[in-house]
């Protein structure tokens, strides 16, 4: 009796791995265990790098004999391994249907100039990319098997009576991504220095959560020791507090350098803490934020409007809290049961 589904997908079995491809990863596979059944649902760790190309194709086969429906949730390196494996080894197990979540918003222009993925990806049952935007540029390369899955968190979102509405200065702002140069961390602290160093008088505070990407820990070292006292670095969070965290800002920062992101677990979160966003204008951004209702977005890489946004809240802050009730309604739109339905409507029940 087979499975109904395998996911092969970076878990990190053993590690405190707190990335975006690995939380989807593990809140998309429980989802399926809940709905199905934990038997119904085998997982294969693609975590260990470069030993992993030697225990792919075992992966592979294995998924494809013991199970009808076979999902993976690589980044780009292991797309490049999983992807023209599962393409041959389908040869051999025709029955089965194979499935790729997409995990941000990278890919169209990654496989853009790979011809050789892009012929395997086209072989899969369904490609599931977090935005329209995304759908549309995949389906301009030439893809049919494209479909709009919303990045997802299991998240308690706020009732209106929880919401907190901040009445004075300092309005505490902050940022809950994996800390890195990419992720915009440094531009969040220069734009807060800049804002109260303008002013002249404490307007807003900055909070920096989470993991320190592993390869840049001097950089952040470097930036910690020139923290004014009201820019602080506070660690991780557990994913079932972050609601509990957020609730208590003004705003959650996204200054993001990366033009490809998807949708970031990090809006989510603040919108079922009902935080608005102010956020650069990533490629997907008006899939993810309703600009003027659940947040502002300013210009990418515009690092001069970022400012200016600050500085015209503090003039004006009613408007920006209105949107709080907005951000816990947007919130309902990525529940991993929403999620789920549309990657299980084409699964293949035999």
């Amino acid at each position: 009796m087979r499975a109904k589904a395998s996911v092969l997908g970076h878990f990190g079995e053993g590690t405190q791995l707190l990335n975006g491809q690995t939380v989807k990863t593990k809140i998309i596979t429980e989802e399926l265990q809940s709905s199905m059944g934990q038997a119904q649902v085998l997982k294969f760790d693609t975590h260990g790098g470069k030993i992993m190309i030697l225990k792919a194709p075992f992966q592979v086969f294995k998924a494809l004999k013991n199970s009808t429906n076979v999902l993976i949730f690589p980044a780009q390196n292991g797309l490049r391994v999983y992807a023209p494996l599962i393409s041959f080894a389908k040869l051999f197990y025709k029955k089965r249907k194979t499935h790729y979540v997409v995990i941000g918003g990278w890919l169209p222009q990654f496989i853009s100039k790979r011809q050789v993925l892009t012929k395997a990806l086209k072989k899969f049952d369904g490609i599931y990319v977090e935005t329209n935007t995304m759908k549309s540029a995949l389906e301009q390369q030439g893809f049919s098997n494209v479909f709009v899955m919303p990045n997802c968190k299991k998240l308690r979102v706020l009732s209106a009576a929880e919401l907190v509405y901040p009445s004075k200065t300092p309005y505490k702002l902050c940022t809950f991504s994996r800390v890195m140069q990419e992720k915009g961390i440094e531009t969040a602290v220069n734009a807060v220095k800049q804002v109260n160093d303008k002013l002249g008088y404490m307007a807003y505070t900055l909070d920096i959560y989470g993991q320190v990407d592993s390869s840049q820990t001097e950089w952040f070292e470097s930036l910690k020791n020139q923290f004014p006292d009201y820019i602080c670095y506070c660690g991780c969070v557990d994913a079932d507090k972050s609601v509990q965290i957020l609730q208590r800002y003004f705003a959650l920062l996204f200054p993001t350098h990366f033009y490809t992101e998807g949708i970031p677990g990090t809006i989510i979160d603040a919108y079922a803490a009902g935080i608005p966003v102010i956020s650069a204008k990533w490629a997907s951004y008006t899939d993810v934020v309703d600009d003027g209702v659940t947040g502002i977005g300013y210009d990418f890489d515009n690092t001069q409007q970022f400012v200016n946004i600050l500085l015209d809240l503090i003039k004006s802050p009613a408007a920006f809290l209105d949107m709080k009730t907005n951000c816990i309604r947007k919130a309902k739109d990525y529940t991993p049961e929403t999620a789920i339905k549309i990657l299980t409507e084409k699964f293949d029940g035999e």
